[in-house]
């Protein structure tokens, strides 16, 4: 096979994978979730086995029983303490929307026209807060609506038990062979490519490292900061706010902003003073202060160096040509495609096209 013919047969390849990834979207999912539930618990297996349980090493079998079962308790103490909270305020904030939009238009955006010097604006008090409560009542009827056929629908039931069997079941499976699967894919790289492409994916492993245990700890982290800082101020919506600024953290700012955005504007509302909102805005300025200094230094590093416009088109993207599947995949591959621009641009400013001298005047 020529050079042109081989590029032509992984372009070729390429396309291929993507387009049948595109339409086993819905079954690959599962799968995916396990493979990064495996790549997260596989360096922990590593250690274990590197461990002596009186006098005896520990098995790779035995170690990723281990690392299972503490995932799943981990994993199961969040749900058990997320979500009653996040229900118990999501329901709040349902009941406490028409009020929150008749404050809104009745009382805060008269204040800030009066201050800010822009022209009155009339607004129909009472008939933006009926067009709150109908709206409510709409989504209410809807989420219920969805709720019934859900459960009327055997085969979405079905298909979401499947998957609740089919994650654990293949991330323990995964876990257990992982090393052997490495193994495996490395085996097949073309010899005389093969420490060149070695290379490339330790790279790839250290920047997905930083950014999935890293950055969903720091995730994780500020979603706690600022649900703790909410609630000592005593606001009432402290739970979903921060933890929504927490999640949101994984685009640079968005997070800060939006949960900034959110805590003064349901500050304002509930207290209706300026020391409230003074201590929002301490309490994200005291999260930023330890995510700067602290949590992304000690925690994720400059290894991902992905600007954030790119990962809000990574995430977009993602997205609207996967699904959930590619919000899932967005920035772990969007990490890998930035080692790849990285050794690409490297090889290029080593090549004679980028190096070769101006051809001087005259010269023949």
């Amino acid at each position: 096979m020529t050079g042109d013919s081989r590029q032509w047969f992984l372009l070729a390849l390429a396309v291929g994978l993507g387009w049948l990834m595109y339409r086993l979207a819905p079954v690959i999912t599962p799968f995916a979730i396990s493979a990064a539930l495996a790549y997260m618990g596989d360096p922990l297996v590593d250690r274990l086995q590197s461990l002596r349980l009186f006098k005896w090493p520990v098995s790779r079998t035995v170690a990723v029983i281990i690392v299972f079962v503490l995932m799943s308790i981990a994993l199961g103490l969040m749900l058990l303490v997320i979500l009653p909270l996040a229900r118990e305020q999501v329901v709040f904030l349902v009941k406490r929307a028409p009020e929150m939009v008749g404050w809104l238009a009745g009382t805060a955006l008269p204040w800030l026209q009066s201050k800010l010097g822009f022209a009155q604006v009339e607004f129909d008090l009472q008939s933006l807060t009926e067009s709150a409560k109908s709206y409510w009542k709409e989504v209410s009827s809807a989420a219920l609506s969805v709720l019934g056929t859900v459960s009327r629908g055997g085969q979405a039931v079905f298909h979401w038990l499947m998957n609740l069997v089919l994650i654990p079941v293949v991330t323990f499976y995964l876990l257990r062979d992982w090393d052997k699967l490495v193994q495996g894919v490395q085996n097949l790289i073309p010899r005389q490519d093969e420490p060149v492409v070695s290379g490339l994916f330790r790279e790839i492993d250290e920047v997905l490292g930083a950014f999935i245990r890293g950055q969903l700890l720091v995730m994780l982290a500020l979603g706690l900061i600022y649900t703790l800082g909410l609630w000592l101020i005593g606001l009432d919506l402290a739970f979903i706010i921060g933890m929504g600024a927490g999640l949101l953290s994984v685009v640079p700012y968005l997070g800060t902003l939006v949960g900034v955005l959110a805590a003064l504007l349901a500050a304002l509302f509930q207290f209706q003073d300026v020391v409230h909102p003074v201590l929002v805005l301490v309490v994200f300025g005291a999260g930023q202060s330890l995510e700067s200094m602290v949590l992304t230094p000690k925690l994720v590093g400059d290894r991902i160096g992905l600007h954030p416009v790119a990962v809000i088109f990574a995430v977009l993207a993602g997205g609207q040509l996967f699904g959930f599947l590619g919000i899932l995949l967005a920035l772990p591959v969007a990490s890998a495609l930035n080692v790849l621009v990285r050794h690409l641009n490297q090889r290029y400013r080593q090549s004679t096209l980028y190096q070769r001298d101006l051809q001087a005047p005259g010269e023949p």
